[in-house]
């Protein structure tokens, strides 16, 4: 399933593909999607098609299409402080994007059938934490992913109020996937109306991880972050008067769309659909022009950009604090 959007030459491009068909709308589902590169959870082998609207499977390691997780992250309304069960968890992709968005105080679980993909995940999420800038950007809402069938989650379990199951949910157990729900709750998962004829096997009660309240050594980590932060922000106010902002993203040479027909499949039905720009039907021949024009001008620029600053970082580092402190303060990260 997938292929609704072009192919991206990098992370950044394929989230400017998926906002340009608007399957990305929001500016929290945006950061998300470009805070953690989807490279990362392919096979070292497989990466020349991450930044491709396909779904990929290796074995039990499966990740959707980028257009799907982008419609699952908007229909599921994410806030900060939220609570979410994700059915499926899989690479731990779309739970570490969501752990970003619901922020410290918030609760991410994930149920997984295969206890490799679950070891996969784990592998993951702890580069993810150690090497990557984008972790200080946000206060991360770590996910914990259990072993299981998540159709046999124990009754006892506290209800949630996002839930996201990515396999097929047959008829028969749609009330028992809405039962997972806090009343107001926002439920998102493919109904099937095929019978389940398969055999489970022995039945082994899942048991999700308690919900527990944070150390106060946590909570000060936490809060010291977020007022360092604050500092940066301010002092870049002050020099800038535009506040802290991203720096700007490699200028990418402009291609033109031009009529093009899109086929996107989903399960058995085929929807067909097409696309043009406005420009392909007038002045044709400008555009390709001032496209020329552009590249020449933009040329110089096409340089490697200096790399982002971790101001977080730089901050911490500095700080009259002993090593230890400051490592804890920074997550015990590599980079």
């Amino acid at each position: 399933m997938g292929g609704a959007v072009s192919a991206g030459e990098d992370n950044d491009e394929l989230i400017d593909n998926l906002k340009e068909a608007q399957y990305i709308r929001t500016e929290l589902v945006e950061q998300a999607f470009r805070a953690i590169d989807r490279a990362d959870y392919y096979l070292e082998e497989f990466k020349d098609n991450a930044y491709k609207d396909l779904a990929w499977k290796h074995g039990n390691i499966h990740l959707s299409a980028p257009c799907i997780y982008s419609e699952v992250m908007e229909a599921l309304d994410l806030q900060p402080g939220l609570s979410f069960l994700n059915l499926g968890s899989g690479t731990g992709y779309l739970s570490s994007m969501v752990g970003l968005i619901l922020g410290p105080f918030g609760v991410n679980h994930g149920v997984e059938l295969h206890s490799d993909v679950i070891e996969y995940a784990k592998q993951k999420l702890d580069f993810f934490i150690k090497t990557s800038d984008s972790f200080d950007k946000f206060e991360f809402c770590e996910p914990s992913f259990v072993i299981g069938n998540c159709l046999e989650i124990s009754p006892d379990c506290t209800q949630y109020d996002r839930v996201y199951c990515g396999a097929g949910v047959q008829k028969e157990h749609e009330d028992y996937m809405k039962n997972l729900l806090k009343v107001g709750g926002i439920l998102v998962m493919p109904l099937e109306e095929k019978p389940n004829h398969a055999d489970s096997g022995k039945s082994r009660l899942v048991h999700l991880p308690p919900v527990a309240v944070r150390s106060l050594q946590d909570l000060a980590r936490i809060a010291i972050r977020g007022t360092i932060k604050k500092l940066i922000h301010q002092e870049t106010m002050g020099k800038t008067g535009n506040g802290l902002k991203s720096p700007p993203r490699f200028k990418r040479r402009r291609v033109r769309r031009r009529r093009m027909e899109t086929i996107v499949f989903l399960d058995k039905e085929v929807f067909a659909s097409r696309i043009s720009n406005p420009s392909d039907d007038n002045n044709n021949s400008e555009d390709i022009e001032d496209d020329t024009q552009e590249e020449e001008d933009t040329k110089p620029s096409e340089l490697k950009p200096d790399p982002p600053v971790n101001f977080l970082r730089e901050k911490v580092l500095s700080l009259p604090l002993p090593d230890p402190l400051k490592y804890y303060l920074l997550y015990y990260r590599e980079k």
